[in-house]
Parts: C-alpha cells; sequence; structure tokens
C-alpha cells in the first residue's frame, strides 16, 4: 500500500488518524530518505556560526555529509564532505577556522572555495585527470533567509523564499529582535532518541500534551512567583507548504522583554528598557508579539525555531525508523550584555537543555510511544483529530495536521505548496486568540 493512503484525512467527519507503521516501517523510512529530504530545502546553519573567512562547521543534513564554511572571498559555501578521490570525510572537526581542507586518507588539499589544489605525485595520472572535476561537489542549491541557510538536493525546486511561504514573518519576529543582529551561541546541544522523527515533530508544538507531561516544571515555575499557563490565549497556525506555528500569550519571562522573578530585581530595568527600544522601532503590537508571545515554528520537515524562554533552534535529523538525532542551538543579540547572556543561557538549559526540565521529559515521552507501536498491527491508528472541525484553539492538533498534509503531498509526488486549504487558518499577524475572541462576539451580536 502507498504509504500516503495511511494518512486518513476525512474533512467531512473531523477524522484524522495517522497509521503507526509510518513510525516503524524501514521502507516508509527509505522513500522519505528520496522523497522528502531528497526534495526540500533542509536547513544547514546560520550565517553567525560562519563569521569569519576560513570558518567551518560540520554538519549532516538529510543523510549526506555537509561542510558549512566561509570562503577566502567570503562567501558562504556548502559542500559534500567526501573526498571526490577515494570517498574518505575531509573535514574531520565539528568546527574551526582552516585555508585548506586536506584529505587524510591521501593528502589531496581542497582551498576554501572546494578547488582541488594538491595532489601528492600528479605525475602518475593521464592526460585526462582534471582538477577541476576533481574538486569539491555541493549540494544542488544553497540559498538563505534573514542569515539562515538551507540547502536543497535537488536542482528543480522552487526557491527558498517561496518556499517558506508565511514562515518567514515568524522568521522575521526573530530576526528583527536586535538591531545589531543576531547570532547563534557557540556551543551545541547533541542528543539522540530511540523513536521515529515525525513523533518528535508532533511533540514539538503539542500543546495539550504540555500540563500532564510538564507539570515539574509548571510546579518549578509556581515556586518562584511565576503563572502557571492555564487557558492562554493559544493559536495554530497553518503557513503553508507543510509550515506550522503554535503561538500563545507568555505566563514565562522572556529575556527579550518580560521580567520574571528568576531574573533577579536588579534585571528589571535592563529587560523594560530593551521593551521601549523595540516599541520604538516597531509599535507596540509588534513589540507584544515578539516581547509577549511564545512561539513553536515548524519549518517543513524537520527544523524548529522555538522562541519560548529563548530562542531555541532545534535540527532532527532522521537516523533510521526508530532512531533521530538533535541538535540545538540558542540565539541571542549579538550586542546583549553579559548578564542578559547569562539569563537567556539560563532560561534555554533549564527548560530547552537534555538535561532540563522538558527534554528528558519529551524523549521519554516519544522513545513510549515508539515501545507502544510494535503492537501496530493490533492497534494500527493514532488520532490526531483534536479540533478539527472549529476554528484552533489552546491544545488542539491543527499544527500537526498541517505538517502530515505536508508529508502526504511529498510522498505522493507533489510539493507541500499544493496542498489543499481545508481548516480555516488564523491570518497572518493574528494576535493569538484574538481570531476566536472575534468569532466569539460575531456570534453573540443579534442580527
Amino acid at each position: 500500500m502507498n504509504p500516503a493512503d495511511l494518512v486518513v484525512d476525512d474533512r467531512e467527519r473531523g477524522l484524522f488518524r495517522v497509521h503507526r507503521s509510518l513510525m516503524t516501517s524501514p521502507e516508509v523510512f527509505e522513500e522519505e530518505r528520496e522523497r522528502i529530504f531528497s526534495r526540500c530545502w533542509i536547513y544547514v546553519g546560520h550565517e553567525s556560526e560562519v563569521e569569519r573567512r576560513g570558518d567551518y562547521v560540520r554538519r549532516v543534513v538529510g543523510g549526506r555529509p555537509l561542510i558549512f564554511l566561509r570562503d577566502s572571498d567570503g562567501e558562504v559555501r556548502a559542500f559534500l564532505n567526501t573526498c571526490p578521490h577515494r570517498g574518505a570525510t575531509i573535514c574531520r572537526q565539528d568546527s574551526g577556522n582552516a585555508r585548506v581542507f586536506q584529505c587524510f586518507y591521501h593528502a589531496w588539499t581542497f582551498d576554501t572555495k572546494g578547488t582541488l589544489v594538491t595532489v601528492p605525485d600528479e605525475e602518475a595520472y593521464s592526460e585526462c585527470f582534471d582538477r577541476q572535476e576533481r574538486s569539491l561537489r555541493t549540494p544542488d542549491r544553497l540559498e538563505s533567509y534573514r542569515g539562515f541557510y538551507f540547502v536543497t538536493y535537488s536542482p528543480d525546486v522552487e526557491d527558498l523564499r517561496t518556499y517558506l511561504a508565511g514562515a518567514a514573518e515568524y522568521i522575521d519576529l526573530v530576526a528583527d529582535q536586535a538591531e545589531g543582529g543576531m547570532q547563534v551561541v557557540p556551543g551545541t546541544n547533541i542528543y539522540s532518541t530511540k523513536a521515529n522523527w515525525k513523533l518528535l515533530v508532533e511533540n514539538s508544538f503539542d500543546t495539550y500534551h504540555a500540563m500532564p507531561t510538564h507539570q515539574t516544571y509548571f510546579e518549578y515555575i509556581a515556586s518562584l512567583g511565576g503563572e502557571v499557563p492555564l487557558d492562554r490565549n493559544s493559536s495554530a497556525v497553518d503557513l503553508g507548504n507543510g509550515h506550522a506555528v503554535m503561538q500563545s500569550d507568555t505566563p514565562y519571562g522572556r529575556p527579550i522583554a518580560r521580567w520574571h522573578p528568576l531574573f533577579g530585581e536588579d534585571s528589571k530595568e535592563e529587560i523594560a528598557a530593551i521593551r521601549r527600544r523595540l516599541a520604538d522601532r516597531f509599535g507596540e503590537d509588534r513589540t507584544y508579539r515578539m516581547a509577549d508571545t511564545i512561539r513553536n515554528l515548524l519549518i517543513f520537515p524537520n527544523l524548529f525555531i522555538n522562541d519560548i524562554q529563548a530562542i531555541n533552534i532545534r535540527y532532527f535529523e532522521p537516523i533510521g525508523p526508530s532512531l533521530l538525532e538533535t541538535r540545538a542551538w540558542t540565539m541571542a543579540p549579538r550586542d546583549e550584555s553579559a548578564a542578559g547572556l547569562a539569563r537567556r543561557l539560563d532560561s534555554f538549559l533549564t527548560f530547552s537543555g537534555p538535561a532540563g526540565f522538558a527534554i528528558p521529559d519529551d524523549v521519554e515521552a516519544v522513545e513510549s510511544c515508539q515501545e507502544g507501536f510494535r503492537s501496530c498491527r493490533e492497534v494500527e491508528w493514532s488520532d490526531i483529530s483534536r479540533g478539527m472541525t472549529r476554528s484552533p484553539l489552546n491544545r488542539d492538533e491543527l499544527q500537526m495536521r498541517t505538517f502530515w498534509r505536508g508529508w502526504k503531498a511529498m510522498m505522493t509526488g507533489q510539493q507541500p505548496s499544493q496542498i489543499e486549504q481545508i481548516e480555516t487558518p488564523l491570518q497572518p499577524g493574528t494576535r493569538p486568540g484574538q481570531q476566536h475572541a472575534e468569532t466569539r462576539a460575531a456570534s453573540a451580536t443579534p442580527a
């Protein structure tokens, strides 16, 4: 059976189900490699990670080893991290600065533009030996939006900005938080999860699980005098092309412009000043969206930019049908004070670090699901129907259905842009809860 037939999307009955074999089948996993990860734009890194000429980081993106770097002319590039000679990986350090990359196996040497510059005993080769043809290969395309770089292994896909669709506005909300620009803070959290990658996508913007699964965290926040997020204004937004966001008013402190007792009394004025500067630049409405809402943004298929207690970039690399690796970074304004950065990192690690309150809970939850899927012959379907027949509210599942519709489109040879809009999304720029309040007010107005 075609894997796409195993996603039931019955709009008339309000029924959305996913067959659990899609989380366990090696055959489905291999099809995803070809139909999704070889055809989508996949995140590789941020420009601030390769700040200087010669800076590089090593990544695995869509199953391929890559070198992401800034060359000797200052251009950002990406190369497949495999020697054209016999295949060994050339870059063997996670990050650094280099003028050349030399393969340890036979010492073929390449400059930062990927050109083969040195071949030991080159005279042993015939006249048909071509250095240019043996230089480093690149993904088909590399493009960026607001400093976020993506690669694709297909020459036929639309440009990155078109692909991002409505998600671009939410990237703007992050990129505009600092006049001097944003940067990825050095240091990477890396951890593995014994579960299918799509389970962690679902989990990463599933509000329904927050209170029962993360109760310990909310008790901790309450003990510090913080507000527990019950019935906050919240919404899910279909952003097009498989991208989606869950957003809500925040009860937490935000290092950007919302104070919390966790940050200490001496931080109040600094945080208030940040907010005033934002309001001067963007007005109160956009400042509210930057400072007073939290957002879990999916860039289909496997990148999250979570602007919660701190800005958290999370990339999921599928390893197998029941194994994935997560890489996570935090972002901060380039000119943030030392005290502000310390608050941000503490907020990031307390909730989203591998040993924080949330991540161990989430890993246990999705690994438990993966264990339960061993019974998928007897218990076949997972249900993702919550809120399907109403305008999306807090704890509903529109955002997950949006992901699965993008997945289904790609697995049937379509592009995510061909997905028919079958649920009423919020308009871009709508405050969390605003559209629901307007709808309720309209329905209560006498004719």
